[in-house]
């Protein structure tokens, strides 16, 4: 059995909601390696984007060639969850003209794509104190009663029908959001 997750027809859905397939969240990422005032500029860019305050987030190892020391502050992300998460996701989408590579899915069912600049993004304006970054939007997929999975309490397994397959957030993402998979 190489598939991971069961594939689950729409009629099955309207029966157990426990089947349906939800966005359960939406990183957005920005790195700029050891540059403190590009940094600072890029966690700017995020809480004008997402109206959330972006986390700095640390190198775990040294890279010599790069001029990145370990613990030195390389980057910074926004978690977005429900609502904001599903807006975001459209307007990121829009950036890049609603096609994605079938590469980008694993197969756990999450995908990740990059937006080359943020200006792609509707809505934007250039800030000529802030400049031009490019981004990844990571989306993690899941269905209801997965967080049996991760909770700190009575944690267990998941059975193999809550679990996603890449085939299956495909065709979410294509019924959902209208994306073309390239």
């Amino acid at each position: 059995m190489s598939e991971v997750g069961i594939k689950t027809t729409e009629k099955e859905e309207r029966k157990n909601p426990m089947l349906s397939i939800r966005i359960e969240k939406v990183i957005v990422h920005i790195c700029v390696g050891n540059n403190w005032e590009r940094l600072q500029k890029a966690v700017i860019l995020l809480k004008n984007l997402t109206n959330r305050k972006p986390v700095i987030k640390k190198a775990k190892k040294t890279i010599k060639n790069f001029g990145i020391s370990r613990g030195s502050p390389i980057s910074c992300m926004v978690t977005l969850r429900k609502k904001e998460a599903e807006e975001f996701l459209k307007k990121a989408l829009e950036a890049v003209n609603f096609r994605l590579k079938s590469s980008s899915f694993d197969r756990n069912g999450n995908f990740a794509f990059g937006i080359k600049e943020h200006l792609d993004i509707p809505g934007t304006k250039y800030d000529p104190k802030i400049g031009i970054f490019g981004m990844d939007v990571i989306v993690s997929l899941e269905r209801p009663g997965y967080r049996v999975k991760r909770r700190k309490y009575r944690r267990s397994k998941v059975g193999k029908r809550a679990l996603i397959s890449r085939e299956e957030a495909i065709e979410f993402m294509k019924e959902k959001f209208g994306v073309e998979i390239v």
